[in-house]
């Protein structure tokens, strides 16, 4: 494993700052002089207060709509602001010891980029893959332009954004698309831009594929568990816990070369609160995320269950990316209760620093209920979750313990040690061996 020692105890905030702050959509775009990056400073007390240790932040770069149609990667997008405006995000950030992660689309450009322009014109087009007499588009996306990743150029214009940013204080780079890029490519550029920043942090949009080939070919410190992802919310749904099990024996094979960065919402995809069909079980997939080794992410608004369905449509992302004014300001009871639970449970997770690359085993198995142990080299948890319509009776020694510590749960606050414990129909329980 490549990653730094920082990365152990990160749990990531993620932001997108385009709708976080209402730049995108707007019917007018702001000025540079509204300085809206500026807005997302007045929430990083809700980030610490959350748990958080870093902010992941979406695109900041100049472009013409979502972020990812990048015009100039070295210039902070005018609806955003400035330098000074970023300058003032990072240190204000780093003064309550949050680390900054930002988003580097390197695998295309949007169709205002000025070497992309020139090139349509009939001027130099060895920066862009052809196709035909045309250009390659990203995923058939006709303003998204995609790079020719094996011209040298491209290489070395990667390496000074990378760096030019990690030199005004950013901490590391989530790398957007890193599926649709050749491995080749980073395996270019990361050891360079580790050669002048060797404690910064570089994880890789994967969707799908082999993860660990692309960490080991690349040389990413990490990439996003989809996999994960997909299993905990459709396992809940469908009544499976055969296919969570499944996912956590292929993550336990992930963290054998790296630890993933995991999370149940990002900015391009439902709402975990509306993806759910049961809220109950949104404690579930919560005390999965926190339970199991990884890098958490939480997406802004997901720790108050705010609801957002993306939809395959232009603007179908608009719903899951909300401008934010004030910290949990129409919230309701459900999103409170969420919000304290994401308190406890990376809390929890503080306090065992270990789960960063902790194994699971499954000890019982069924569709509705599972009991998994997530283990360190000397530590140990017991998470048991219900998604039945019975009570799910545990004695602790048919896990091989004699006594152990509720340490969260619902409806069964931490206690005394125990033997045995009954968890109420959709219920859930974390215990710690003692």
């Amino acid at each position: 494993m490549t990653e730094p020692r920082w990365v152990q105890h990160a749990i990531w905030w993620h932001v997108y700052p385009l709708g976080f702050v209402g730049a995108y959509p707007s019917d007018t775009p702001p000025a540079p002089d509204e300085h809206r990056l500026r807005r997302i400073v007045d929430w990083l007390d809700h980030a610490v207060e959350l748990g958080a240790s870093g902010i992941a932040l979406g695109p900041i770069f100049a472009s013409r709509t979502h972020g990812y149609d990048t015009t100039d990667h070295l210039r902070i997008d005018p609806r955003l602001g400035d330098d000074g405006d970023f300058d003032e995000l990072v240190d204000q950030a780093h003064r309550r010891g949050l680390r900054v992660l930002l988003d580097g689309v390197f695998n295309h450009v949007g169709t205002d980029f000025p070497r992309y322009r020139d090139a349509a014109a009939g001027q130099d087009d060895s920066w862009f893959r052809r196709a035909g007499s045309g250009f390659q588009t990203f995923e058939g996306h006709g303003e998204l332009i995609a790079l020719n990743h094996d011209n040298p150029d491209v290489v070395d214009y990667t390496v000074d954004v990378m760096t030019h940013w990690l030199g005004r204080g950013a901490d590391g780079w989530r790398l957007d698309a890193a599926y649709a890029v050749p491995d080749r490519f980073w395996a270019s550029v990361l050891p360079r831009v580790r050669e002048q920043f060797g404690d910064a942090y570089f994880v890789g949009e994967v969707i799908h594929g082999d993860y660990s080939a692309h960490v080991r070919a690349a040389g990413f410190d990490s990439v996003t568990q989809y996999e994960l992802w997909k299993a905990i919310w459709s396992s809940l749904n469908d009544g499976n816990f055969h296919e969570l099990d499944h996912a956590l024996k292929r993550h336990n094979e992930f963290l054998d070369v790296f630890v993933p960065m995991t999370f149940i919402g990002n900015h391009d995809v439902t709402r975990i609160a509306s993806k759910l069909e049961n809220t109950r079980h949104l404690e579930h997939a919560l005390a999965i995320l926190f339970a199991i080794g990884g890098t958490p992410s939480v997406y802004a608004g997901d720790e108050s269950a705010y609801r957002g369905v993306k939809e395959e449509r232009v603007g179908g992302d608009d719903a899951v990316r909300p401008e934010f004014t004030s910290p949990l300001m129409g919230v309701d009871e459900l999103g409170h209760d969420i919000y304290r639970l994401h308190q406890y449970l990376i809390g929890l997770r503080r306090r065992h620093p270990w789960l960063h690359t902790a194994r699971t085993s499954a000890q019982k198995l069924t569709n509705t209920q599972y009991v998994f142990a997530a283990r360190g080299e000397s530590d140990a948890l017991l998470v048991a979750l219900n998604i039945d319509d019975a009570t799910m009776p545990l004695t602790f020694d048919e896990f091989g313990l004699t006594r152990g510590r509720i340490v969260a749960g619902s409806g069964a606050p931490p206690q005394d040690t125990i033997s045995s414990a009954e968890i109420e129909p959709h219920g859930w329980l974390i215990v710690e061996p003692v």
